[in-house]
């Protein structure tokens, strides 16, 4: 069914704020307040996930919609982790600095292009490549804790870790590796009330340190899909095979 024309409010709002959360995020890294540019991060990556779920549910899905998405993801997904990790401590590595940091973005770019030009052919279940809010995630996560321990800049292995950590989020949003979506839970089955628990526990365990728990949280993440692509791939599965859209029975 074609998306319809038009401009509806209540989705648009959600990336609006998403988008400002992106531009608020900018100018704190700008101001050197790096903790709250990473948690404008973390906020819009919120908003991010409610304005897809909104339209779904007021049935106000439109092409407008789901471009304003996308150009809204590049700013507070793409150009805002970039800017922030290269204020943050890879400067001093100049040209080979902000390098790294327009690999991420460039990467940033090329994931949202190609998640919109292969929406109708990628099983909903699996992300082609890992999706540009969580390699956001994991690289702010990285500087949001580094920022909040108060670890001293110039011990260089800090900005090296940077560095690594914003190269591998590119890589990782570019490849074929595929990632699980999460879409599917609670759609097509009833959840256990033990999940609803466990969910309570991690809020906790979340709201106790969340520079921490964030950030490891989106690195056993940013892991995971290489581990289900190891794991398929020694059953002969490669990675097109598992992100491909089944056949309609």
């Amino acid at each position: 069914m074609l998306r319809r024309r038009g401009v509806y409010l209540l989705p648009n709002a959600f990336t609006t704020a998403c988008l400002f959360c992106g531009f608020y995020a900018i100018v704190m890294a700008m101001d050197g307040d790096f903790e709250r540019s990473c948690i404008a991060i973390f906020v819009a990556m919120v908003m991010d996930s409610l304005d897809g779920r909104v339209a779904r549910l007021t049935h106000t899905q439109s092409d407008f919609g789901a471009e304003y998405d996308s150009l809204a993801d590049m700013v507070s997904f793409g150009a805002a982790p970039a800017l922030i990790v290269y204020q943050w401590g890879l400067q001093p590595f100049g040209r080979w600095g902000w390098f790294a940091a327009f690999v991420y973005c460039a990467a940033a770019a090329l994931r949202l292009a190609r998640f919109n030009t292969n929406i109708d052919v990628v099983d909903k279940r699996f992300f082609q490549g890992m999706p540009s809010p969580a390699a956001a995630a994991l690289l702010v996560g990285f500087v949001w804790l580094a920022y909040d321990n108060k670890f001293p800049l110039d011990e260089y292995y800090l900005r090296y870790v940077g560095w690594f950590i914003a190269v591998y989020a590119g890589i990782a949003m570019v490849s074929s590796v595929p990632f699980y979506s999460f879409k599917d839970i609670g759609r097509t089955r009833r959840v256990p009330v033990i999940v609803i628990f466990l969910l309570g526990i991690a809020m906790f365990v979340i709201s106790s340190y969340p520079p921490l728990t964030l950030f490891s949280l989106f690195v056993v993440y940013g892991l995971s899909g290489y581990v289900l692509w190891a794991w398929n791939l020694t059953r002969g599965k490669r990675a097109s095979d598992i992100v491909r859209k089944p056949p309609a029975p």
